[in-house]
């Protein structure tokens, strides 16, 4: 099936939302892993609100970043030249991304989710609580896996390693 190409201009409006929602995802997980680690709530109430702050940054930031990038990839890898298979380096950058957004989707997310409400429902009895502790200790682990894995695929999109080399043929004249 042959697809229209973008035209430059259109190239170029693609490519500043893709890095605007690349970044929003970026930025949202540095947030998220910076906040897990440096506040610490002395109430419920103040739990309460540090799981609602997480919360938020993984709905509005992380979550329509993660989508808006993966969609103007999609979007590059059909209607530009860069294709899905035509670099090695682009091919780990699919690989990369969607097992992220998978890893967030289905194991990220719910913890943060289910502190939002244990937090809400239990206030001062969830600074002790065992599901609530193990689940801020599971973003503790794996958010800054996860916002490290997004900061690699950054400097493989920049670098470009993998990229097939030019071969120039000297000829005499």
């Amino acid at each position: 099936m042959q697809t229209g190409k973008l035209k430059p201009q259109g190239v170029k409006i693609l490519k500043m939302l893709h890095i605007l929602f690349s970044f929003c995802w970026v930025i949202g997980a540095l947030t998220l892993c910076l906040l897990a680690f440096i506040t610490y709530p002395e109430s419920g109430d103040e739990l309460y609100m540090r799981s609602r702050i997480l919360q938020i940054i993984d709905d509005y930031f992380i979550i329509y970043g993660a989508t808006g990038a993966f969609l103007t990839g999609l979007i590059y890898s059909i209607w530009t030249n860069w294709g899905f298979f035509k670099h090695p380096w682009i091919i780990v950058k699919w690989v990369m991304i969607v097992l992220q957004i998978l890893f967030g989707t289905f194991v990220l997310g719910p913890y943060i989710n289910d502190n939002v409400m244990i937090a809400d429902q239990l206030r001062d009895a969830a600074l002790t609580d065992p599901t609530f502790l193990k689940n801020l200790s599971m973003t503790q682990m794996w958010g800054p896996l996860q916002a490290g894995l997004l900061l690699a695929v950054v400097v493989i999109s920049v670098q470009k390693p993998w990229k097939k080399k030019k071969i120039i043929k000297n000829e005499t004249i």
